[in-house]
């Protein structure tokens, strides 16, 4: 990795990207209408309603993670010409995925207490 980037990389996970930046960023890489996995799940009104506040706040926190990782991968799957990609693009594409997975089983996780009640 060159010294520039690694020194953008570290600038970028250590600085959150202002909320019109995110937004702005996050527009451009709609989910795809035929991508129906990484369209990112609302909460049902009934579960959302018990919800105290501190985890309604959680959940919003989770969709946002989840709206970021989906439009990463929709901008990877972009940035793909063809269907032939070289092994680091499967390596990225598949730690991207899992992040996606991972974050949304920890927000499945965080919302059961609600439905048990």
């Amino acid at each position: 990795m060159e010294v520039y980037l690694a020194n953008n990389i570290n600038y970028l996970v250590s600085h959150q990207l202002q909320q019109f930046m995110m937004q702005e960023t996050t527009y451009k890489y709609k989910t795809p209408v035929y991508c129906a996995s990484l369209k990112v799940p609302t909460v049902n009104p009934v579960i959302w309603a018990p919800m105290s506040p501190s985890m309604r706040g959680q959940e919003v926190r989770h969709q946002c993670v989840l709206q970021l990782v989906a439009a990463a991968i929709t901008a990877f799957g972009t940035m793909v010409k063809g269907t032939m990609i070289n092994q680091t693009q499967k390596d990225m594409l598949a730690l991207l995925c899992n992040a996606y997975f991972e974050v949304n089983c920890i927000r499945k996780i965080a919302t059961r207490p609600t439905l048990n009640q």
